[in-house]
């Protein structure tokens, strides 16, 4: 038994920041920044616009493409580094929006990894027969934990949300997951508060994502191209047999660099970066529903999706669809 995408959804917050609007808030401009990420503009959530919010109408629409209703669902997964709330969770937020009853509902935080690490955890529910019929989400916020006045970092984030259906098959859908890890790498791209170092309400808006960002780039290139190998070996297939590359959109020049390591065209990478930003877990769900819905993508086609993110985490997924 496998577990296959049976629809994809996403959402992007109506408000769009672009480079133009940034020069006159930092001191940066459109050519410097769009050089160096490859971004050109960013959706923003709006005041009282949270995480849940934008991840709904991803999941509607990914039921809807995959024909199945609130009483079908029976797992929510929900990957985030922005919930809404301490507690409850994420996933119970969004199983409540959707009229959702009964089934187990989470949220895992693994930074830009999230949904990669929700997408296998669900996998393996689906692959032994717990689920028959999976929500997976990644959504975020991360316009939240930046400081808009860091020219290094404002201009980098967006937020969304992305979602997918897994049901079972007998075919290959998703053919693999891999998932690490490495803790070590931790100061290079964090947020420096939380409940138990004694982060209060009096405190809230005073603490920003921190990175060091050339260091970040070094790691990233290193570990995805890693991933990749590892997956492509693991499956016992050549990078030729890959018809798309569905990466974290966390940087042009990441992005390119895995690329070249697969010997794959641009014209093979999905890129939703220019328009998105770095979504962080909404990346690649979003980067997928958008190959699919334009027509890129095709029933059939094998993709590679690859995230890392800040923990330090990585992943990837080798999917049929």
């Amino acid at each position: 038994m496998y577990a296959r995408i049976a629809g994809t959804g996403s959402y992007l917050p109506k408000k769009i920041l672009t480079n133009a609007d940034l020069e006159k808030m930092v001191d940066t401009t459109d050519e410097w920044i769009k050089s160096r990420s490859g971004i050109e503009q960013r959706h923003i959530a709006v005041p009282g616009e949270t995480t849940t919010d934008l991840a709904v109408p991803a999941a509607r629409a990914a039921m809807a493409a995959a024909g199945v209703g609130p009483a079908d669902i029976d797992l929510i997964c929900v990957g985030t580094t922005t919930p809404d709330l301490i507690f409850p969770n994420v996933g119970t937020l969004l199983q409540q929006r959707l009229g959702i009853h009964g089934c187990a509902a989470f949220s895992l935080e693994a930074a830009c990894s999230g949904f990669i690490y929700a997408l296998s955890v669900a996998e393996k529910f689906v692959r032994l027969g717990e689920s028959k019929c999976a929500l997976v989400v990644g959504a975020e916020t991360l316009s939240r934990m930046v400081d808009w006045t860091d020219r290094s970092t404002c201009v980098l984030f967006g937020d969304g949300a992305g979602a997918v259906i897994l049901k079972p098959s007998v075919e290959p859908g998703i053919i693999s997951t891999h998932l690490h890890a490495d803790g070590k790498y931790k100061d290079l791209l964090y947020f420096p508060e939380g409940i138990s170092t004694g982060f209060n309400l009096a405190g809230q808006g005073k603490a920003f994502l921190r990175m060091k960002g050339n260091e970040v780039y070094k790691v990233a290139v290193t570990t995805l191209g890693r991933v990749v190998l590892e997956t492509l070996a693991a499956n016992g297939i050549d990078k030729s047999q890959i018809d798309w590359l569905v990466p974290h959109q966390a940087n042009i020049r990441i992005i390119e660099a895995i690329a070249k390591r697969l010997e794959m065209p641009m014209e093979r990478v999905i890129v939703t970066l220019a328009t998105h930003g770095n979504t962080s877990a909404a990346s690649i769900p979003l980067a997928l529903d958008a190959g699919i819905r334009d027509g890129r993508i095709k029933p059939g086609q094998q993709l590679l999706l690859a995230a890392f993110g800040g923990g330090l985490t990585w992943g990837s997924a080798l999917v049929r669809l």
